[in-house]
């Protein structure tokens, strides 16, 4: 059947007839979810959405942590014609209360009793609110239960068991889907609308960029589903090509959770990259002389395999017989942390440094980094088998068309455009042109072969106080390849000289100074002994040594904690929020600048 909307998406799903459809961690086991199941699920959610009279043209908002449920809450909207509007479980009850107002949500999916406190709390503010469903059980005073919820639509569908599905078929790809808050360039969050139409548009390229998926394959979701990189890579586009989903317990337990499901694609922010890029540092520096010399060669022969790969070219009988040798002694004990079977990564959210990228083709593990926004559905250009160009984004999806603006912006038109943000004409204008071209707010430009190398965020260009444009994100990633550094800010806006604010790995750093006999009684010690700040800056000018003058960082701030979501300094996707982390830090910038 011709697949327009994401409730066509589904029903072909369902028909792959998969023993283990999804798969979630319950009471410490894996349990398997079936597409009879999946199906029946999603039925009788949208059967008893019906019968609390949601409908056509109603927004469903979605308050929970990745589950199983969240996929039966989202389906279960979209194919009664209404549109989801996800929430990230992090959000206190005055952001919850802001995008349930202004989004005019008619009911919301809570997970847990503490997501129904934060509704209860702002639900005075909240006329259009009707009901309040809660996943977990027993309901939490005030909400109806998920179970009885079910049971209603399991009731209506034995008296019209062709209900939904027929609900599902009046839906049109012109119909709004999703609404997906976004912070803008004032930082008030707006609603991106996302049609059927958007979507499929997206999963459908994608689909023919990467036509070795197999419906036989595992993918390991982690991201927040609420997010819409994960929304379409890890969630519609897997649905599509029929993969079982296994939903990860959680960020912090995703190196176990490869171990056990064993995935053969994963979709990742640039951050899982870096961790693991670093912890094969740490134990490679760990181990004896020659073990160090065989990684050394072994990755010497991964990154003349990988050059055949990214070519074209077939490499000569004695490279292939020393790649597998590496492969023996190395490379398959990398891929053993990963489960064993992972075919392949997928990136995205933030840009990937050139030299992890290398890394993990070199270890035959191919990470294909893509990009996109929220309003773009998000994915514009990505690498892909076949084309695989480390430090650039890839070339354009089917029918996206990119071109350069003449500040460098990069500008996208096609069908996978937003719609426009919810009840903001003018904001929709700022960003969409007259002829239909959406402004990223992003700065690159196409190389030779057309692929898309992403410079920075033009909003996050440093300009110096001599006028010079300096890009931190290329000079951030390039020292968080090293093993010492776990997050790098760059500042210097309006500043006379280039600065950073550095977040030691202190799984590194710690064992580094006691080697050396270094004593601190806590972390806020250890980064202010002379010694240790010798150390980064020694580091920091080695690492890059062939900026312009301008480029280069004069001064450093060591940092004694990681940046977190809990305090605001993060996203849910593992970005650094420049803007909070500056704010919060600016007696020590001010520090740096006040010699």
């Amino acid at each position: 059947m011709a697949i327009e909307t994401v409730c066509d998406v589904f029903y072909q799903s369902v028909g792959h007839r998969k023993p283990e459809h999804l798969l979630h961690k319950q009471e410490g086991e894996w349990r398997a979810i079936s597409s009879e199941e999946l199906r029946s699920a999603v039925e009788e959610v949208s059967a008893g959405l019906t019968t609390l009279g949601v409908g056509k043209g109603d927004r469903v908002a979605i308050l929970s942590e990745n589950r199983p449920e969240w996929a039966f809450a989202d389906l279960a909207a979209l194919c009664a014609g209404a549109a989801d509007v996800t929430i990230y479980p992090t959000l206190t009850s005055g952001g919850v209360g802001y995008i349930l107002r202004d989004s005019e949500s008619k009911l919301v999916f809570v997970s847990s009793a503490a997501q129904a406190a934060k509704v209860a709390e702002v639900r005075g503010s909240l006329p259009c609110l009707q009901q309040v469903v809660m996943l977990d059980s027993p309901a939490a005073e005030g909400t109806l239960g998920f179970a009885e919820l079910r049971s209603r639509g399991r009731q209506l569908l034995q008296r019209d068991e062709e209900l939904v599905r027929r609900r599902a078929g009046e839906v049109k790809a012109s119909d709004l889907a999703t609404l997906i808050y976004t912070s803008g360039t004032t930082g008030e969050p707006k609603g991106v609308m996302l049609s059927h139409g958007n979507l499929v548009s997206n999963v459908v390229a994608a689909a023919k960029c990467f036509p070795m998926v197999r419906s036989e394959w595992t993918v390991l979701s982690f991201l927040p589903l609420c997010h819409s990189f994960e929304r379409t890579a890890g969630h519609n586009f897997m649905l599509y090509a029929g993969l079982t989903i296994a939903y990860a317990e959680g960020v912090t337990q995703v190196p176990e959770n490869m171990q056990q499901v064993r995935p053969h694609i994963m979709c990742s922010v640039p951050r899982l990259y870096e961790k693991m890029y670093a912890r094969v540092n740490e134990k490679v520096a760990s181990d004896p002389p020659l073990r160090q010399k065989i990684f050394r060669w072994a990755i010497g022969t991964g990154r003349r395999m990988f050059a055949h790969t990214v070519a074209g070219t077939r490499p000569g009988a004695l490279l292939r017989a020393q790649f597998a040798l590496a492969d023996r002694l190395v490379f398959s004990k990398i891929k053993e942390r990963t489960g064993g079977r992972m075919q392949l990564f997928i990136s995205g959210g933030a840009p990937l440094a050139r030299e992890i990228g290398e890394f993990f083709g070199a270890a035959g593990m191919l990470i294909c980094e893509g990009y996109g926004l929220t309003e773009t559905s998000p994915v514009i250009c990505c690498n892909r088998p076949g084309f695989v160009r480390p430090g650039t984004v890839g070339l354009p999806m089917e029918k996206i068309a990119v071109r350069i603006a003449e500040d460098g912006e990069i500008l996208t038109r096609g069908p996978h455009v937003m719609i426009g943000y919810y009840r903001r004409p003018e904001a929709t204008a700022e960003v969409i042109d007259e002829d239909g071209w959406f402004h990223t707010g992003d700065i690159g430009y196409l190389d030779k072969e057309r692929a898309l190398v992403i410079t920075d965020r033009k909003k996050d260009i440093i300009v110096t106080s001599g006028g010079k444009n300096i890009a931190p994100q290329p000079i951030e990633n390039r020292l968080k390849t090293n093993r010492f550094f776990s997050e790098v800010v760059m500042i210097g806006n309006r500043r006379n000289f280039a600065s950073a604010l550095v977040v030691p790995n202190f799984e590194v750093l710690e064992p580094w100074a006691r080697d050396r006999g270094l004593r601190a009684g806590s972390r806020e010690e250890l980064v202010q002994r002379p010694e240790v700040v010798a150390h980064y800056t020694q580091l920091v000018n080695e690492l890059l040594p062939d900026l312009a003058q301008y480029e280069k960082i004069k001064k450093i701030a060591l940092l004694p904690r990681e940046f977190s979501q809990e305090k605001g300094e993060i996203t849910p996707t593992l970005k650094v929020k420049r803007r909070v982390v500056e704010e919060r830090y600016k007696a020590t910038i001010d520090g740096l600048y006040a010699a």
